[in-house]
C-alpha cells in the first residue's frame, strides 16, 4: 500500500488507466455487452434511449414551456439539437455518478482478489459512459446534417472538450466508490444531486435568461463550462475557449488525483465492510 501511495503523482490517474488499458477496455466491452443482454434491440438501445428522452424534453420545454435558445428561424427541431448537447455531456456524468457509490459492493468478489487493480472499476463505470456519449453525439451530427444540412469545421475540437472533462469524472466516481462502499445511504442521495445539476446548469436554457446576479451561481455547476464549450464547436461553430479549457483541464485532473487518492487510502477497509 505504502508503494502505491508513494507513485500517486498527478499524472496518476491517466498512467492507470494506461498501465491497465486492456483489462479496462475488456470490462468496459463485457459491461456494454451485459447491460443489453436478452433485449430484442440490444446495443441499440444506447441510441434509441438518448432519442427518446429528447422527445420527451423537446415536448415539454419547447410545446409547453415554450422555451427558445434565441436562434434566427427556429424551429422545434433547432431547439432539440441545442437541447441534446446538454443531456450528452450531464448523461455521461450522471450515468457514471449514479454507479459510482454501488461499483466497488457490486463487485465483491474483486476485492479478496490481491492482483486485482480495483481502481480500473471507475474507469469501466466512465468508458461505458463514453461510449453511450459518443453514440449520442454521432445521432447529434447526423441529425444537425439532416437539419441543419452543414457541420461547423469545429466539431474536431469535442474530443479535446471530453478529454478535459473525463478526469473531473472518473475523479467523482473513485470518491463516490469509495465512500459508498462505508456509507450505503451516498447511493439515495447522489441520484437527487444529479437531477439537480440537470436543471441547475444549462441544459434546458441559456444562460443568457438568467439575471446577471445568478450566472456567476451556475458557472458553480462544473457542467456549465464543459456544455457551453460543447455547444461552441458542435453547434455554433467556434473554437473553444482554450485559456479556459487549459484551466478546467488542471482542475479536473487535480480533482481526479484526489479521487484516486482517497480510493487507494480506504481501500484497506473494504474487504472489512463486505
Amino acid at each position: 500500500m505504502s508503494a502505491r501511495r508513494a507513485n500517486l503523482g498527478l499524472f496518476e490517474p491517466w498512467s492507470t488507466l494506461v498501465r491497465n488499458f486492456g483489462l479496462v477496455r475488456q470490462l468496459t466491452r463485457r459491461d456494454v455487452i451485459g447491460r443489453y443482454r436478452g433485449s430484442v434491440f440490444g446495443v441499440f438501445w444506447s441510441f434509441f434511449n438518448p432519442l427518446l428522452l429528447l422527445v420527451v424534453y423537446t415536448f415539454v420545454f419547447a410545446h409547453v414551456f415554450n422555451a427558445r435558445w434565441g436562434l434566427p428561424n427556429e424551429g422545434k427541431s433547432e431547439f432539440a439539437i441545442v437541447l441534446f448537447v446538454g443531456m450528452i455531456i450531464h448523461t455521461l456524468f450522471a450515468e457514471s455518478a449514479n454507479r459510482a457509490p454501488s461499483l466497488v459492493v457490486g463487485n465483491a468478489n474483486y476485492v479478496k482478489k490481491v492482483v486485482f487493480p480495483l481502481e480500473c472499476l471507475p474507469w469501466m463505470a466512465v468508458g461505458t459512459a463514453v461510449f453511450h456519449a459518443l453514440v449520442s453525439t454521432l445521432a447529434l451530427l447526423l441529425a444537425q446534417l439532416f437539419v441543419l444540412q452543414t457541420l461547423p469545421v469545429t466539431v474536431i475540437a469535442f474530443p479535446l472538450v471530453l478529454l478535459v472533462f473525463l478526469p473531473a469524472v472518473v475523479g467523482t466516481v473513485w470518491l463516490l466508490a469509495a465512500t459508498g462502499v462505508f456509507v450505503r445511504d451516498l447511493q439515495q442521495a447522489i441520484g437527487i444531486i444529479t437531477v439537480a445539476l440537470l436543471f441547475l446548469a444549462p441544459v434546458f436554457y441559456p444562460s443568457s435568461m438568467l439575471p446577471a446576479k445568478y450566472r456567476d451561481l451556475l458557472l458553480l455547476n462544473p457542467l456549465t463550462f464543459v456544455i457551453e464549450q460543447s455547444r461552441d464547436v458542435l453547434i455554433w461553430g467556434r473554437w473553444p475557449n482554450w485559456t479556459g479549457l487549459i484551466l478546467y483541464g488542471l482542475a479536473s485532473s487535480l480533482f481526479a488525483w484526489l479521487g484516486l487518492r482517497w480510493f487507494q487510502r480506504t481501500r484497506a477497509g473494504f474487504a472489512d465492510v463486505l
